[in-house]
């Protein structure tokens, strides 16, 4: 099929890739325009329009795909089919009708649960065993379309979004392949989203990442993991902020009922540092200072001289 592939983050190329490594045909890409970075505010392509480049694909960068313009340069592709993979904005009607098979988009979750931004962040924040990821017709609301396929893969006790993210856009991305032959050759139609089990997955903001200390060990080890790496779980030492890498709890699973110090407070030894929470005491793993590289606890202890008893928050 002739393919016009849309995506933005790093989490699409491997869907691109594979969909121009497939017997299918990748005629363009739609993308976010360039953004901004760095205190220069230099705009940078998106990963997917670089990797597009690369490729020698024509690559469209609509401010919204409502634009008549950008409309009228995808018919001229002449697309079968549109995959995609986190493109970032909203599709109109008008878009969603030009291609004859429509958009199929590949979502981080096993719908219909976790419909939304941050479907993967949700899932480990929430402590999911088992996550996936979806190919679906889109339609106008949102991750409600018909599904095609999934997949399924189970988490790991110390998964982070982006050790799952990684997992999920490789088998997504022959997900996605798969679909679209079985789009093809007729094997493969798509069926209605059960009604039961729906659930939403918000963004996570900065200010969501903001850890409390007084919550249960469990609790904070699934936010810290959820949050890295973005936006990164964070913290207050005498109002500056630090990021914090996933902890683990002294002790293990067996300890978090167990209250140790005091929740915040930390407790400084040679080569750890420990944190009380709501229950048990956490040791901390890598911590990052505004401006600063990230490093191991007990590095970041030494270097600013930490003593225990002082207090995050």
């Amino acid at each position: 099929m002739r393919c016009v592939f849309a995506g933005t983050p790093e989490v699409a190329v491997p869907s691109l890739e594979a969909i121009a490594a497939s017997r299918h045909e990748v005629v363009g890409v739609v993308t976010r325009p360039d953004a901004a970075q760095g205190r220069s505010k230099r705009l940078v392509p998106s990963p997917v329009a670089q990797r597009a480049e690369e490729l020698g694909i024509p690559v469209l960068k609509p401010e919204h795909p409502r634009d008549p313009e950008f409309q009228t340069a995808l018919k001229a592709l002449e697309p079968d089919c549109c995959p995609v993979v986190a493109y970032g904005a909203m599709l109109p009607q008008t878009a969603l009708d030009i291609p004859e098979h429509g958009w199929v988009n590949l979502h981080f979750s096993l719908l219909p649960a976790y419909r939304g931004a941050a479907p993967v962040q949700r899932a480990v924040w929430a402590g999911e065993q088992i996550s996936g990821a979806t190919t679906f017709r889109i339609v106008k609301a949102m991750d409600a379309g018909p599904i095609f396929g999934t997949m399924t893969q189970a988490l790991t006790p110390h998964e982070t979004s982006g050790s799952l993210f990684e997992k999920l856009t490789e088998g997504g991305a022959e997900l996605l392949v798969r679909t679209l032959d079985g789009i093809e050759d007729g094997s493969l139609e798509a069926r209605e989203q059960p009604e039961d089990g729906v659930s939403y997955a918000d963004k996570i903001t900065v200010e969501d990442a903001q850890i409390d200390w007084k919550q249960s060990a469990l609790a904070i080890d699934r936010q810290v993991r959820a949050c890295t790496p973005a936006p990164g779980a964070w913290t207050l030492l005498e109002g500056e902020r630090f990021k914090v890498g996933p902890v683990t709890l002294e002790g293990g699973l067996d300890m978090i009922e167990h209250p140790g110090i005091a929740p915040g407070q930390l407790l400084v030894r040679k080569n750890e540092v420990l944190v009380g929470t709501g229950t048990a005491t956490v040791r901390l793993g890598r911590v990052k200072a505004f401006g600063k590289k990230e490093m191991p606890a007990a590095d970041w202890a030494r270097g600013v001289r930490l003593e225990s008893g002082v207090t995050f928050g």
